[in-house]
């Protein structure tokens, strides 16, 4: 483990700066990191070496609210010490409670309220517990959370999902799923913003991809603004950044205003905090009507 209490100290004095955005509404900063679970086979890679910089984009990017994929416990327990100002829900995909990856949603305590949250099995029945569905190799989830904006009073509906990365069927099925939960949220919440992060191992206009975006009025917030910074891609392998490589995306709901999209892929100490990038989107979210 790493052993950061001063660095704790550091993050929690830094992490709070709100945002204005150029209308004088404010904005919201999302993100969504693919971590990179805790392999003892990544030599210099390791997490040990690698979670204070991953927690550091908290930090950089001013995050609001996200969704994180590949998460151990252990390394949610340490992000929850090094990021104090942030709650965080989920669970872990192979018991529902703390085995196997979590794909959690976090947010600014300060910035919102959880209403409530709810884990979904990514297969044929998305309510049992570490069931891996149609030709999937690994159990699959995704997590979602209602949350209230205290300051405009709007609620959010964020979901975080994680794709499996073999299974054709299962990553074409596993959108359905989704809006099926989301539909349910939908009906008992008045949702004034819908926002999905993930990585969902498939490239844009592939298959999965339009399962995504055919229901629920979701868009790649990629593609609703022209202000973009970074590569083409989200996937590096911890060596290169791979072009065209685009399979973490943020989707975000109708009336939706897409302020800026940022895909990063600064090194330290010469190498990626992660083998994926992460994505940074910033949204405009509207004062109380």
């Amino acid at each position: 483990m790493v052993k950061a209490v001063r660095w704790y100290t550091f993050v929690a004095l830094l992490s709070w700066c709100p945002f204005m955005a150029a209308s004088g509404a404010e904005s919201l900063q999302v993100m969504s990191f693919n971590i990179r679970y805790d392999n003892p086979r990544d030599g210099l890679d390791n997490w040990k070496f690698r979670a204070k910089h991953v927690a550091g984009m908290f930090v950089k990017h001013q995050l609001g609210a996200g969704g994180l994929q590949e998460v151990q416990h252990h390394q949610l327990v340490w992000l929850k010490q090094a990021l104090p100002d942030f709650g965080f829900v989920g669970v872990g995909r192979d018991d529902g409670k703390t085995k196997g990856e979590y794909a959690p949603v976090f947010f600014r305590k300060t910035e919102f309220e959880l209403l409530e949250n709810k884990t979904v099995w990514l297969s044929e029945t998305p309510a049992k517990v570490g069931s891996k569905g149609w030709d999937a190799a690994l159990p699959r989830i995704a997590t979602l959370a209602v949350l209230r904006h205290t300051e405009s009073d709007r609620k959010l509906l964020l979901g975080n999902a994680h794709y499996d990365h073999v299974g054709k069927e299962a990553r074409k099925n596993s959108g359905a799923v989704i809006h099926a939960a989301i539909a349910a949220l939908q009906q008992k919440y008045q949702l004034s913003m819908l926002v999905i992060t993930g990585d969902f191992n498939c490239l844009p206009n592939s298959e999965p991809f339009k399962a995504v975006v055919s229901a629920s009025g979701l868009q790649d917030a990629y593609r609703l603004t022209e202000n973009r910074h970074g590569p083409d891609s989200t996937w590096n392998g911890f060596r290169a950044v791979q072009p065209g490589r685009r399979i973490d995306f943020v989707f975000v709901g109708q009336g939706v205003t897409v302020l800026e999209h940022r895909i990063d892929d600064q090194k330290y100490n010469r190498r990626f905090p992660s083998d994926h990038m992460p994505v940074i989107v910033k949204l405009e979210v509207n004062n109380r009507e």
